[in-house]
């Protein structure tokens, strides 16, 4: 276990909740590390003997045929490419001590899929990732006030362009296309989390 995820797991394991279960929050720019910060703290945290669970934000993407119809297909993965509401309406139930479905994101196929994640009644602890968890405008600021423990990863612009440039090299674009890819839409979306971030109770 790294001596990073083993930090977080003593300050998760010490927060006080809110509600019956315990909601962390990790948010950070595309390609920062959330996913992998995410997992990796969910497998030490059932190490621990704690029941717990990763929720991805990514489930609330809209349909493609959606942003198609609203001119933002290019921008997906910016805040309006995602169901907003359906994602505040699921966090404002994940602390209660209840069994829950979401959705979640395929991206082999580009969409996501209803009620294909399932959250058990004696789950103790949510972990939930995404790159606007922490964003201060209307919907998604009110999120903020659920989480027991919030994360903020943070990245040098330098280094997210080259992780995003190698994802989309890993998708099949060529070089250029994914060079395109990443400084029309991925980077913009994330020097907008970093603009437009709440304080979070730990920055990594």
């Amino acid at each position: 276990m790294s001596a990073q995820i083993t930090a977080l797991l003593a300050q998760v394991l010490k927060s006080p909740r809110r509600q019956a279960r315990r909601v962390i929050a990790i948010a950070g720019p595309p390609a920062s590390g959330k996913s992998t910060l995410a997992a990796g703290l969910v497998a030490a945290l059932q190490q621990a003997g704690v029941t717990s669970q990763l929720v991805p934000m990514d489930g609330f993407h809209l349909d493609n045929s959606v942003l198609t119809d609203r001119g933002i297909l290019d921008r997906k993965g910016s805040p309006p490419s995602f169901d907003a509401i359906g994602l505040l309406r699921l966090v404002q139930v994940l602390g209660a001590a209840q069994e829950l479905y979401y959705p979640v994101f395929d991206r082999a196929r580009d969409l996501s899929i209803a009620g294909a994640g399932h959250i058990a009644p004696d789950c103790d602890t949510i972990i939930i990732e995404g790159n606007y968890l922490l964003m201060d405008a209307p919907i998604w600021r009110d999120m903020a006030g659920y989480w027991d423990l919030s994360i903020q990863l943070t990245c040098s612009d330098a280094e997210l362009e080259a992780r995003l440039i190698q994802r989309w090299l890993d998708h099949g674009l060529t070089p250029e296309a994914a060079r395109i890819r990443a400084q029309s839409n991925d980077l913009p979306n994330a020097r907008l989390v970093g603009q437009t971030a709440l304080r979070a109770d730990v920055v990594l």
